[in-house]
């Protein structure tokens, strides 16, 4: 059966962890889609995991099925979950991994702990859940099964609190990264909206950097550069260059945003 199954991991791809996945997939379903979103999530990371899931699941068709595995707690009495939205199915651990999908949701939800062993490999290792319980599921899935086949039905999962921007008591907005991309480039959590009036009449400060207004593109002016980038969040950036390496940024850095007088936010 043809069906779109995408892979979101902290496995990396210096190992064989993510082709043993696939295998595993293929052999139950030869005619599966496998699209690799990200593999380099930072290990352990639920919450990067959950941000970079959030900026692609929303581009691929009705029905696809986005398995995640970024699982600090495998092996654990932690549930995993098989998650049903009528745009797509998620097929995760139930540590918040899916936090913003849920929160981006605004029907109500199905979800499913996956708890029938006759659709796992056997037997089933207690560090690669990834290979042994998600991967042969999502392949399952992929079949047509109903998410009830795989389990019992469950009325909540496990939601993050997630960083939202805040207003300082000097008036400063204050934002977090949320994620570095590959490029260097420093995701924060403030959308586009908040920003859409202010243009060239606010100052980003990042560290101990102060960037005048925001570009348009990764190619204007020199140095560090802010802008709103394809996910629509505000993003510094620097031209021709890593914001993150010459910052030595980090997930969870502040971000402030300040108003220039005159201006209006």
């Amino acid at each position: 059966m043809d069906a779109i199954i995408t892979l979101t991991t902290d496995l990396g791809m210096t190992d064989a962890y993510v082709a043993a996945m696939k295998g595993v997939m293929l052999s139950i379903n030869p005619e599966a889609k496998l699209i690799d979103i990200c593999h380099t999530i930072k290990p352990q990371n639920v919450l990067q995991a959950a941000f970079v899931l959030s900026t692609a699941y929303r581009f691929f068709p009705e029905k696809t099925i986005h398995l995640v595995v970024v699982d600090p707690g495998v092996g654990t009495e932690r549930r995993a979950i098989i998650l049903r939205t009528p745009l797509a199915d998620f097929v995760a651990p139930d540590n918040g991994v899916l936090s913003y999908v849920i929160q981006k949701s605004s029907t109500k939800l199905e979800a499913v702990a996956i708890t029938e062993p006759q659709f796992w490999r056997s037997p089933v290792s207690p560090t690669f859940h990834g290979r042994d319980v998600f991967a042969p599921v999502a392949a399952r899935l992929s079949l047509g099964l109903p998410p009830i086949d795989f389990g019992e039905e469950v009325t909540s999962v496990t939601v993050l609190p997630l960083p939202h921007p805040y207003r300082a008591s000097d008036g400063a907005l204050v934002g977090h990264i949320l994620h570095i991309d590959g490029f260097g480039n420093l995701i924060t959590d403030i959308k586009s909206g908040v920003l859409s009036k202010a243009e060239q009449t606010i100052t980003i400060e990042v560290g101990n950097h102060r960037i005048s207004g925001l570009s348009h593109t990764y190619a204007e002016g020199k140095g560090l550069l802010a802008l709103i980038g394809s996910s629509e969040y505000l993003e510094i950036a620097l031209k021709e260059g890593s914001a993150s390496a010459l910052l030595n940024a980090e997930v969870g850095n502040k971000v402030k945003i300040r108003q220039l007088s005159g201006g209006s936010q």
